[in-house]
């Protein structure tokens, strides 16, 4: 009895610990953000190099998740408190919403019914397969990526309140 306590026991040790290095960000602090290029909704072309010099939110969401409609709300509010401010190291702030979707209206109706305002949404139609999501190693959503005027990630999963804090620490 003991030996099959003990078999469990380690089998589950070994599958949290496959499960937490699986959901873990490829990323850390620190790390130079990959770039990237996609399409817009609105059919524009959109470069993570434009970015540079100008603290961005990298948001990977879906309409269909619970948590990151929860969040959505708080966003909205660092985006209102810190677009268009200049910062001590960079010239602005800016949102980049990447959607993990297979039905590009329903991220519309979702960017609408949540005043999801700014004007950077890519979809990624092929869920976790798509592009972007691979490239960053995203597996589950929310993902967000704070990353700063240089190109570096600052933060990884951080809460509103924290990137409040450190966004705020750094306005001129």
């Amino acid at each position: 009895m003991n030996k099959i306590l003990n078999t469990l026991l380690v089998l589950l040790v070994v599958a949290y610990a496959v499960y937490y290095f699986y959901k873990k960000p490829k990323y850390i602090n620190g790390e130079t953000a990959p770039e990237f290029t996609a399409q817009l909704i609105d059919g524009s072309e959109f470069s993570l190099e434009d970015m540079k010099g100008k603290y961005v939110l990298l948001d990977f969401w879906g309409s269909w998740c619970g948590p990151c409609r929860q969040e959505n709300p708080s966003i909205v509010k660092l985006y209102d408190q810190f677009n268009g401010k200049t910062f001590t190291d960079g010239s602005g702030f800016e949102v980049v919403s990447v959607a993990i979707e297979k039905d590009e209206n329903k991220m519309k109706k979702a960017i609408a019914k949540d005043n999801l305002k700014w004007k950077y949404h890519i979809p990624q139609l092929n869920r976790f397969k798509s592009p972007i999501v691979i490239q960053y190693g995203v597996n589950e959503i929310p993902t967000k990526y704070l990353i700063n005027p240089e190109g570096y990630i600052m933060g990884v999963n951080q809460t509103a309140t924290e990137i409040e804090r450190l966004l705020g620490e750094r306005v001129k």
